[in-house]
């Protein structure tokens, strides 16, 4: 078979079978996949730890688990160890009936078999699911330059733009194989041409905007190419601190699921905008300024996509992307005071806060965890994507301060500020 690309030959010895012929398949996947995108060569992968969006046992789908097998019957891993997107479920935390159990056991019935065969091919451990493996808890935090193979929309554009590593959007098993044969196609957000700024977005507002509405702006007007923002770093400063890091992981979210952005600049703040400044921005990028008036129009424009609009909610969920340490504390320290406000004791909505393992972990030792959970909130590690693909789920009136979850799910979005109100009994919706 014919490929495009220039080949090396190592490359040519693995595509002709020297290591088998499922790594053969494996390599001809990846080869195939470049020159569909017109990549001119491989470059290899110099963070060997990978990231797969995969993380679920959803027993439809059966090529996965087929592929899965063949891997390791023929004695194939990855060159390092991956982390994987968080699971779907967890009755201890997230309560479900007995015919939403009944839907999630049919749905997600291959689970455990599926974790058992990421372990054989590569996950670095059962605690490995989350969608901010980049936090230093989780740590799997590639450097500036590093070329990865990774999948999970807000994980890749956060290590393009807030770490300054390369990788494209890859799908499921185009991550994995990336991650085994150890190169992936040079195109894309991998070259230099590749991370230039296509629009200029200037921000205009009188306050900080709210992380999740700017991203989901931004994204939804300049869809798949790379943006340099500036003016933010009035409100987010000039230090990529954990406080920076949070928000831009929220904003990167937005961006990637309301658009497709994999990669953004931040004047003055993230590692390539301070390194070349506006020499990132392509002469004829276009520029798009965002005021007060225009957030306020994108957060209106959000569809309420309830069965019964009026609906009282029955279920929050705050932490997608999954929420830092840091947040896990302001989020208590908000809702005690709210309450507080408010006269009451706990949450007048059934909430739900997610973290990584790791991060939920480190939060348990601390006397947060105990004030948390005394305002009724529960802590958990799943992906409340996942949670709310049930069709049974989509009935409920759920709430979100998540644009991605909006996004993929029926959930209404509500700014941190009216998610408070309402959680704590201050509004009634």
């Amino acid at each position: 078979m014919e490929y495009k690309m220039k080949l090396t030959d190592e490359q040519k010895a693995i595509l002709d079978g020297r290591d088998g012929e499922v790594m053969a398949k494996v390599m001809q996947t990846v080869v195939m996949f470049g020159d569909i995108f017109g990549a001119e060569k491989l470059v290899p992968v110099t963070h060997k730890d990978g990231h797969l969006v995969t993380s679920f046992g959803i027993a439809l789908m059966k090529p996965l688990f087929s592929t899965m097998d063949k891997l390791i019957n023929a004695g194939i891993k990855t060159e390092g160890k991956f982390t994987v997107d968080p699971r779907p479920l967890d009755y201890s935390n997230v309560k479900c009936n007995l015919l939403e159990k009944l839907v999630f056991h049919i749905m997600y019935k291959r689970q455990s078999e599926y974790e058992e065969q990421l372990l054989k091919v590569g996950l670095r451990d059962k605690d490995a699911f989350t969608c901010t493996c980049y936090l230093d808890e989780v740590g799997n935090i590639p450097k500036k330059g590093d070329v990865l193979s990774w999948a999970e929309s807000s994980a890749v554009v956060y290590a393009n733009s807030v770490l300054g590593a390369r990788c494209n959007r890859n799908s499921g098993m185009l991550d994995l194989f990336g991650s085994i044969v150890g190169y992936v196609p040079y195109f894309g957000l991998v070259t230099d041409e590749g991370r230039k700024a296509k629009w200029k977005v200037i921000i205009k507002t009188t306050k900080k905007p709210e992380a999740q509405v700017l991203g989901s702006a931004i994204g939804m007007k300049v869809m798949e190419d790379v943006p340099y923002v500036v003016g933010l770093d009035k409100y987010i400063g000039n230090e990529l601190n954990d406080e920076a890091k949070a928000y831009l992981k929220d904003f990167g979210a937005a961006t990637a699921s309301n658009g497709a952005v994999g990669l953004y600049h931040i004047d003055g703040l993230t590692p390539e905008a301070v390194e070349y400044g506006e020499k990132l921005v392509l002469p004829d990028a276009k520029e798009y300024v965002i005021d007060d008036a225009e957030l306020e129009r994108v957060y209106n424009g959000y569809p309420v996509m309830w069965k019964k609009k009026d609906a009282k909610p029955a279920l929050c969920f705050i932490g997608c992307p999954h929420l830092t340490f840091a947040q896990l504390c302001k989020w208590t320290e908000d809702i005690e005071r709210t309450l507080a406000e408010t006269g009451r004791r706990k949450v007048t909505v059934r909430t739900v806060m997610t973290a990584s393992p790791q991060v939920k972990a480190k939060f348990m030792q601390t006397e947060y965890y105990a004030r948390l959970i005394a305002t009724g909130v529960k802590l958990s590690s799943i992906c409340p994507l996942m949670y709310t693909n049930n069709p049974l789920t989509k009935g409920k009136a759920i709430i979100t301060n998540s644009n991605k979850l909006r996004t993929y799910s029926v959930a209404r979005y509500y700014m941190d500020e009216k998610i408070l109100a309402v959680l704590c009994g201050k509004e009634s919706e």
